[in-house]
């Protein structure tokens, strides 16, 4: 607790800054390390050995996708390179070896080609590209500093209750917007004040909330962050649509709980109840042509998702309205599309590809087919899939874990007759759960980065986090799927 006499008051403009909507690894070139260079060469000598070796209980083609997937978990896991880069590569490599297309021999069986490169122009990167597009729109016009101002006044006064201002407005921003991009926007707001209080507990707590806020957000809804759209991409493979309000009723209630008890502990633990300090919401709106036009494209593109039921329109084919309707009316350009996240886009179309060649080869059904899935309840293996899920993805990106947990899940589900959505979906949200190091996640690092984070707090805060939501997805979140009917 801090002593009366040692209340701070700061007072900060919550105006426009020219800090960036997303955070980029490193400032320059760096030297490959020596994990990287394990990587690389593990993976040409996995990649060799499985084009002339066949497997028994696999043909060629699926004898050379296991090669082409234990070589993704390498690269993917020791970034030997850009985690986008093998992503494009897995697509290459699976036209090159197990598509109709192959320059080796395959069955008549063997997948399209077009399969493959289909993944580059899926519908859920479609859905994703415009999310990104209104994010990037939002930051343009300043809506983020704007709308975060205009939130944060109802919670000023209490500084409990500022932080539980500051960590759902991260939170709802982060179920629209990159979650790296809102951790940047919120930092750019606040870090006048975490840097004004003294060191100790008060700035740690306010630092930390904002990243714990942006990833549990972005759980939230498809387009919060690329594990909910990786899940999507695979169910779509497997003839299953999940709509954009179906997933925010499946994880909209785990995600508030997850929010409530991080604030709790985040409060309880660092924020002494007699500190006090003020952010100044003056931050006003654009009222310009172009500004005003992208809010009612924005609002309208929302409005549209969250009434598919009623229109009957994809959330993927909605997702495209704000790409061509910003652009015809000349409110986003062409630098504005450069400017957009491809990478990510990529990463989520190479998950997507090696869910289909893994489906497809029959690769699933041979890894998980040494063990009887039968004899093990369903509550303990969507325990023991969350607990997988958030795990691996504390040591490796979120993306990558869901690109190889998910694929893996659906036909883990498929073969034991559980349902597939509800295994993507734990296998998503618990992939989202990983924050305890500051490799964990991009927010986690930004928030590293400032200095006002130490690694062991970030572990403490991220472990309760990690456990409280990974015992919501396997106790309450399978209650109110089956209460609502969206699983």
């Amino acid at each position: 607790m801090v002593p009366p006499a040692s209340r701070t008051r700061i007072r900060v403009a919550a105006r426009p800054s020219s800090s960036p909507s997303k955070a980029k690894k490193g400032g320059g070139k760096s030297d490959v390390t020596k994990i990287q260079w394990f990587g690389r060469i593990a993976t040409i000598i996995v990649l060799t050995t499985f084009l002339f070796v066949e497997v028994p209980g696999l043909d060629a083609a699926g004898s050379r996708m296991l090669g082409i997937f234990l070589a993704a978990i390498l690269l993917w896991v020791t970034e030997a390179i850009p985690l986008a880069a093998t992503a494009v590569l897995i697509i290459f490599l699976e036209v090159l070896l197990v598509s109709d297309q192959s320059l080796l021999a395959v069955s008549e069986e063997a997948p399209k080609a077009s399969v493959f490169f289909g993944a580059l122009a899926n519908p859920v990167i479609i859905l994703f590209l415009g999310g990104f597009m209104l994010a990037d729109g939002a930051s343009k016009y300043r809506v983020d500093r704007a709308l975060s101002a205009v939130l944060l006044r109802p919670f000023l006064g209490n500084p409990r209750m500022t932080v539980m201002g500051i960590m759902l407005i991260t939170a709802v921003m982060s179920m629209f917007m990159s979650n790296t991009a809102t951790t940047a926007t919120m930092f750019a707001i606040m870090m006048p004040v975490i840097i004004a209080l003294p060191e100790g507990k008060a700035r740690t707590g306010i630092a930390l909330s904002i990243p714990v806020a942006a990833n549990v957000g972005g759980m939230g809804t498809p387009v919060g962050t690329p594990p909910n759209a990786i899940a999507l991409g695979a169910l779509q493979s497997a003839g299953i649509h999940i709509s954009f309000v179906e997933w925010m009723l499946a994880a909209l209630p785990m995600t508030l709980l997850t929010l409530l008890v991080s604030w709790l502990f985040i409060s309880w633990r660092y924020i002494p109840g007699d500190a006090s300090f003020e952010v100044d919401t003056s931050a006003k709106f654009d009222n310009s042509r172009n500004a005003k036009i992208f809010y009612v494209v924005a609002g309208l593109t929302i409005l549209l998702w969250m009434t598919e039921s009623f229109h009957g329109i994809s959330s993927n084919t909605v997702g495209f309205l704000p790409v061509v309707a910003l652009m015809v009316l000349g409110v986003m350009n062409g630098d504005d599309v450069k400017a957009l996240d491809w990478p990510v886009l990529w990463l989520v179309a190479g998950g997507i590809a090696l869910g289909k060649g893994v489906g497809d080869t029959g690769l699933d059904k041979f890894l998980i087919g040494s063990i009887s899935w039968e004899a093990i309840p369903v509550a303990l293996l969507v325990l023991v899939l969350a607990i997988v899920g958030w795990v691996v993805s504390n040591v490796i990106s979120h993306s990558a874990s869901a690109n190889l947990l998910i694929p893996m899940g659906i036909g883990l589900a498929t073969s034991i007759a559980a349902s597939e959505a509800e295994v993507a979906i734990v296998l998503a949200l618990g992939c989202s759960l990983g924050m305890c190091l500051p490799i964990s996640t991009p927010p986690n690092a930004i928030a590293y980065a400032t200095g006002t984070t130490p690694t062991r707090e970030m572990v403490i805060v991220g472990m309760v986090v990690g456990v409280t939501g990974v015992a919501l997805l396997a106790i309450f979140a399978p209650l109110t799927w089956g209460l609502l009917g969206v699983v």
